[in-house]
């Protein structure tokens, strides 16, 4: 009864902080955020996960090969931490936040399509140990996210 409770209680003061215009942490509710170059996170327990949009992806084409980061090496906001190469391309795929790997998706090693397959699911890249959460505010929402690929298809 507690728990129903607390998740009764939780979606009620979300509910009035979204109408309210305030925003809860990403990393306390595990909110999904994007970069303007179609990179996605997801933190949870102070772990990002971290892959590329479902745009990124069919922009692609098939994938063919994915360069995985090493465990255990620190990255800056926004540096690369590996490569994606596809029939059409090659991409760099950059982090959205700064931390330290520590795990990998190495199913991506023998079946990179994956990431064509559930680019927001099974194909994830990587998992970092955050380093400042504050970083997440900066980066986009998803209806911020949806609206900025939306200016971008209209621009081209």
């Amino acid at each position: 009864m507690s728990a129903t409770l607390l998740r009764s209680g939780r979606l009620t003061v979300t509910c009035f902080m979204r109408k309210a215009g305030l925003h809860l942490s990403a990393r306390a509710n595990g909110e999904r955020r994007y970069t303007k170059k179609h990179e996605w996170v997801l933190v949870e327990n102070g772990i990002g996960t971290v892959g590329i949009t479902e745009f990124a992806a069919s922009a692609l084409g098939d994938i063919v090969f994915v360069e995985l980061p090493e465990i255990d090496k620190e990255f800056g906001k926004g540096d690369s931490i590996g490569a994606i190469e596809s029939v059409k391309a090659a991409s760099d795929i950059y982090t959205p936040i700064a931390g330290t790997v520590v795990e990998r998706n190495t199913q991506l090693e023998d079946t990179p399509n994956t990431i064509n397959k559930s680019p927001l699911g099974d194909g994830w890249i990587a998992k970092l140990r955050v380093k400042d959460d504050g970083e997440l505010q900066q980066l986009l929402t998803e209806a911020e996210y949806n609206k900025f690929k939306e200016e971008e298809e209209g621009a081209h």
